[in-house]
């Protein structure tokens, strides 16, 4: 999700939530403690050389029960860090959440939560470094078709399995 979405959002919404992968919500007595730009400048395995531009939000929740996030306050401390940081409209978010550790997440929304969204790594030059194209795709085969032989099959108690 981008900044100009979350505010579009945020300017139509009474109440923010934010639902984990999991389906728990973040407790709604949740703190946004800072929005920031993260720049990163990398090399992939393939030598290329890339840049990446995110805005950053950490969520954080304390014993203050007594106060909640409005979506004009968020709003308003976007508009701030838009201005202040620089951020781009179209930076996209990334979401720091204390789990376990401090967790990151995409963000999506399906017109009423905010979703966080569990990132993967991947490999951005499998063009490049050996890796075969299509090592995700499995082929399908159809239980139907499999048929036992005498050589690849175990009979009960004969001891193979």
């Amino acid at each position: 999700m981008k900044l100009s979405e979350i505010k579009q959002i945020l300017k139509e919404k009474e109440t923010i939530v934010f639902e984990l992968p999991d389906g728990r919500l973040v407790p709604s007595h949740f703190h946004v403690t800072e929005i920031g730009g993260i720049e990163k400048k990398f090399i992939d395995c393939g030598g290329t050389l890339r840049y990446e531009s995110k805005a950053s939000f950490q969520l954080w929740e304390a014993n203050d029960y007594d106060h909640r996030l409005h979506p004009e306050k968020l709003l308003s401390i976007i508009e701030l860090s838009e201005k202040v940081l620089h951020l781009d409209k179209d930076s996209e978010i990334e979401v720091e959440y204390q789990g376990s550790t401090v967790e990151k997440y995409d963000l999506a929304f399906d017109g009423d939560h905010f979703l966080l969204i569990n990132k993967f790594t991947t490999c951005l030059a499998q063009d490049q470094c050996g890796i075969p194209q299509n090592t995700s795709v499995k082929t399908k085969k159809s239980l139907k078709s499999l048929t036992a032989s005498a050589n690849n099959s175990c009979t009960p108690r004969s001891g193979c399995c």
